[in-house]
């Protein structure tokens, strides 16, 4: 995967309904977006030249800016065939798709009714990350500082940029200490998620998970809990307290870069990657590429 910075990458980027090159999409230094946070984006995922759940995603895009009291000038089909035509023009298969919509630079104040809102789609190679057993080994989580804001206080069921500041601090700390990511708590102290993925614990073949009401309802997530369900496995939403974490056996998150991931570590809570999180992988690894199973059998 390339390392190069991403406003020096090749390519094209779809910007308000046109197609161009990726270093001529560009915003001004002064859009509202980038001063008061008036932004929202979407995180997806293209196997095979198919974006999983792209209309998912889109009505969540266009929800998400609602939240924010902002109304994206795309129909969820018109977003879907832009997506699609973005990843094709690219010439991409296996890539990570990133639409983001934010307030213009028409007004320069916290009000900004009038702004123009800009919408843009940008996609880059994302293969898969490890193999089966490197994934099985699981990764190490801290516990972020930060917690989730409480939903009177904050637009926690949209996908916002400004949500996602602590979110960034926190994994900074975590990775200074030597974790993979971090587990966040709400703001009453109960378990949430983690940095930028939703988690699970297994507990007696059963699979538990925080109630998702102070923080964002994965797509990943959902197709999880599917995708248990249709095994015949127990999915518990719950209030999930932190001196519980030593109870469980397994523990994995989910999410669209993270698709299905163990854990083996919180803090000092050990955890074995065993036969549901290797079955729901498999099982997820299925629904993302069903082409590629199928001509296999």
């Amino acid at each position: 995967m390339s390392m190069l910075p991403f406003d020096q990458r090749d390519g094209f980027i779809w910007l308000d309904g046109q197609m161009l090159a990726w270093g001529d999409a560009k915003l001004h230094v002064l859009s509202h977006g980038l001063h008061y946070g008036g932004a929202v984006f979407e995180g997806e995922r293209s196997y095979g030249g198919k974006i999983f759940k792209s209309s998912e995603h889109s009505a969540r895009f266009r929800r998400s800016a609602e939240i924010l009291d902002f109304a994206i000038p795309y129909s969820v089909e018109e977003l879907d065939a832009a997506k699609q035509a973005v990843l094709d023009k690219n010439g991409l298969k296996d890539a990570y798709v990133r639409p983001v919509a934010w307030r213009g630079s028409e007004m320069m104040a916290v009000a900004a009714q009038h702004a123009t809102i800009h919408t843009a789609i940008a996609v880059w190679e994302w293969p898969s990350m490890f193999d089966m057993a490197t994934k099985m080994k699981g990764i190490r989580l801290d516990v972020a500082e930060y917690r989730r804001p409480d939903p009177k206080t904050a637009p926690s069921l949209s996908k916002a940029a400004g949500l996602y500041m602590i979110c960034t601090i926190s994994k900074h700390r975590a990775e200074r200490r030597g974790y993979a990511d971090a587990l966040m708590y709400d703001w009453q102290g109960r378990v949430a998620e983690c940095t930028g993925a939703n988690v699970f614990f297994i507990q007696d073949g059963k699979i538990h998970t925080p109630i998702a009401d102070c923080f964002l309802d994965g797509i990943t997530r959902r197709t999880a809990i599917d995708l248990a369900k249709a095994r015949g496995l127990d999915v518990i939403e719950r209030r999930i307290m932190p001196d519980e974490l030593g109870s469980f056996s397994e523990c994995f998150l989910t999410g669209t870069a993270a698709e299905i991931t163990p854990v083996s570590e919180i803090l000092e809570h050990r955890y074995t990657p065993g036969t549901i999180t290797r079955t729901l992988i498999e099982d997820f690894n299925r629904a993302v590429r069903p082409e590629s199973h199928s001509a296999a059998a």
